[in-house]
């Protein structure tokens, strides 16, 4: 599966981006879908993880309460919703698909993803 980010940009602390990840193919829900974020010298991390039929969800810590990852299956696209952004948000942020099902109960590994976005990038301004 190929896919296709978007949405980022320059945003105040406390504003809110809504990201978008477009795939390709027509097996879209079975695919898990993650979003991870590299911030400038550190290690791309996960940011949140959806299961193929958006009923199980995975969030970081850091983000839990202000962003909220959903997938509408019929247009092969999954969202990440952040609002309350702080300056530490800021990353290039990459979605990533993973075959099979997903218990969203623990935090999935980059090493597990096959398909990677090219990336889009959040830059939030104190």
């Amino acid at each position: 599966v190929q896919l296709q980010a978007s949405g980022g940009g320059l945003v105040q602390a406390g504003g809110s981006l809504r990201l978008s990840c477009v795939a390709s193919g027509r097996t879209f829900r079975n695919y898990a879908m993650g979003w991870f974020r590299q911030a400038p010298g550190k290690e791309r991390a996960i940011v949140a993880a959806i299961c193929g039929t958006g009923g199980r969800k995975f969030y970081a810590d850091s983000v839990k309460g202000r962003f909220t990852v959903s997938r509408d299956n019929a247009k092969n696209t999954v969202y990440l919703q952040m609002n309350s952004l702080k300056p530490e948000d800021t990353a290039v942020y990459h979605c990533a698909a993973r075959f099979g099902p997903y218990s969203g109960n623990y935090a999935p590994a980059p090493a597990g993803f096959g398909s990677w976005g090219q990336g889009t990038l959040v830059t939030v301004s104190s």
